[in-house]
């Protein structure tokens, strides 16, 4: 017989109302929108969201992650900076990727040997790195050599294999396994080294707006300051667009998961669920704040704490919201949350549900959203501490 406690989730849900803003865009420069309930809705993609939320971290942390293809030329950079010659860093850039694995990390020869996939590491890394290469200096100038000379060799003939490895893989390969905060709750996917795969611990949807929301043309003028006195014209005209509306936000954070990528650590799983919790409810996308400044908070978060599986409130506005008779979309917003947190919990029932609660800037109670706090401080504090109950368990044959 084995015990087997089932994984616990802290589901968080938020209603976020924004003036006009672009917060994310698509390829056709304009707000990213998605079609729910035969309405357009304003989308912001759990990419752009993810990285405020990773900064904020990272910067609450002082402990910094870099996603980038860039790797290979960036330490040359550094090597340079340190005295090197160009072409021998730029040959040790080239080997870090070239020993990270037995046949390499794949790059691309037409882009200065940038890696083809994105890799997701700790930004002191490259300090480790660098320090590695100085330590094989001799051999990786005797490669470069080796390498010249075959290349030379080989002129006019069919393309060889490229150098083989100089570096210790089994080194190379541990500095790139390397992890965060950030890392062990995100995760991280690198194909070509299965010892890097990181399961992330959160799981965060697309924000949309719960009403509708088409994008709205903004046409705007720049005035030439130094203009003559036969050009009266404006120096640039375009038009831009935003949106409006009031977002549903959603994500979860599978504690069990986040532990165990810890390596066990549950005082640290539950102090960066806290982290995230902050970052997650006061972070802001950065696109266009400069001319749209769309600085505001959540009107509520509401939280729960469930095992065995997360539940999203996604299908509250499959149906868009209408305006209340006097204007706006928040307030039928939170009815129309509340009904469905009544109307699931009917539904599925309350055995799993370990705790809910929420904090909001409404005079009036909400019901069916369990306790209410007095600030998003206590709300934090509280999911914290319900996530740390002890989870039932059950014995396995």
């Amino acid at each position: 017989m084995a015990a087997y406690a089932p994984a616990r989730y802290i589901d968080l849900h938020v209603l976020h109302p924004l003036p006009a803003s672009l917060l994310n865009r698509g390829e056709d420069n304009e707000p990213k929108t998605l079609l729910l309930g035969g309405a357009v809705r304003a989308m912001v993609s759990s990419q752009a969201w993810k990285r405020a939320i990773r900064v904020d971290l990272e910067d609450e942390l002082d402990e910094h992650a870099v996603r980038t293809r860039m790797l290979p030329l960036r330490l040359a950079d550094t090597l340079r900076e340190a005295g090197w010659p160009d072409d021998l860093a730029a040959f040790a850039g080239a080997q870090i990727v070239r020993s990270a694995s037995t046949e390499g990390l794949k790059t691309e020869d037409t882009q200065n040997g940038i890696t083809s996939a994105m890799l997701y590491l700790p930004r002191d890394v490259l300090a480790d790195m660098a320090e590695l290469c100085r330590e094989y200096r001799s051999q990786l100038e005797e490669a470069q050599v080796q390498a010249a000379t075959a290349a030379a060799t080989a002129k006019g003939k069919r393309k060889k294999a490229g150098p083989p490895a100089v570096l210790p893989t089994r080194t190379v390969a541990s500095l790139i396994r390397q992890r965060t905060a950030t890392i062990n709750l995100f995760g991280r996917m690198l194909a070509e080294l299965p010892s890097a795969h990181v399961d992330g611990a959160v799981q965060m949807a697309h924000a949309f707006t719960v009403n509708q929301s088409d994008p709205q043309p903004d046409f705007f003028t720049a005035v030439e300051d130094w203009s003559t006195p036969e050009d009266a014209g404006s120096a640039h005209l375009q038009t831009a667009f935003f949106s409006t509306g009031v977002l549903y936000r959603y994500a979860t954070v599978n504690l069990t998961e986040l532990t165990r990528n810890l390596g066990g650590d549950e005082k640290q799983a539950l102090h960066l669920l806290t982290l995230f919790t902050q970052a997650f409810i006061e972070s802001l996308p950065q696109a266009k704040r400069t001319s749209t400044a769309p600085h505001t908070l959540p009107h509520l978060v509401h939280y729960t704490v469930r095992d065995r599986r997360p539940v999203s409130y996604a299908a509250a506005f499959e149906h868009p919201v209408k305006q209340a008779p006097g204007g706006g979309y928040t307030l039928p917003a939170v009815q129309a949350l509340s009904h469905y947190a009544h109307s699931l919990d009917q539904l599925l029932g309350q055995r799993r549900r370990i705790a809910h609660g929420y904090a909001t800037f409404q005079k009036t109670p909400v019901d069916h959203l369990g306790t209410r706090h007095a600030s998003f401080e206590d709300l934090t504090d509280a999911l914290t501490a319900a996530a740390a109950l002890p989870r039932p368990t059950r014995t396995t044959a």
